[in-house]
């Protein structure tokens, strides 16, 4: 696998066809993402790390019933989800190195040590807001806004209708309005 990157398409046809190595690639791609969302869900570092190990085992026995041309990154999402789930809904414990990791922007410039204090402060009033909610409001937030999906991505990942994860959204959205005190 030299020259350009592969897409995620092409690695999911080699691993398909018993590539390895491509899968290897791909578990690469996604490792941290497939972390962040089962700790979403397991609130424990060593559960989200289980269930991500766990979720990509299943997803690679699952490879050959994966349809071609379908994205990979919401189906894999959504079998970390389950597993994470699986896993038990009692491991809520905080940990605060997760939660940065979970909060991270690496594109951010670096602010001055003022600036730092009040995003840091803002930014843990938010996650403490969020880590309140319900998981199903967790998950559907994270999905949005930390990790980017699309409403076609999130329709995947969450095995529901259009309409499901827009109305979701706006719930969890409102939910996490009113956990910040009505801050629109």
């Amino acid at each position: 696998m030299e020259g350009r990157p592969l897409e995620d398409d092409e690695l999911v046809g080699l691993a398909r066809d018993g590539d390895v190595r491509a899968y290897e690639e791909l578990v690469g791609r996604y490792r941290d993402l497939a972390f962040r969302t089962a700790w979403l869900i397991t609130r424990s570092s060593a559960e989200a790390e289980d269930a991500a190990q766990e979720a990509f085992v299943k997803a690679y026995y699952a490879m050959p019933r994966f349809r071609p041309g379908a994205p990979f990154k919401p189906w894999l999402l959504r079998i970390v989800a389950n597993e994470a789930k699986n896993r038990g809904r009692s491991a809520r414990r905080r940990e605060a190195l997760a939660v940065r990791a979970a909060a991270a922007d690496p594109g951010d410039p670096v602010p001055s040590p003022e600036a730092a204090a009040l995003l840091d402060e803002e930014r843990r009033a938010l996650l403490d807001a969020i880590a309140r909610l319900p998981e199903r409001d967790r998950l559907v937030l994270a999905y949005r806004y930390y990790f980017d999906l699309s409403e076609a991505e999130m329709v995947v990942a969450l095995d529901c209708r259009p309409g499901t994860v827009k109305s979701r959204l706006s719930r969890a959205t409102g939910h996490l309005r009113d956990q910040l005190g009505g801050t629109p």
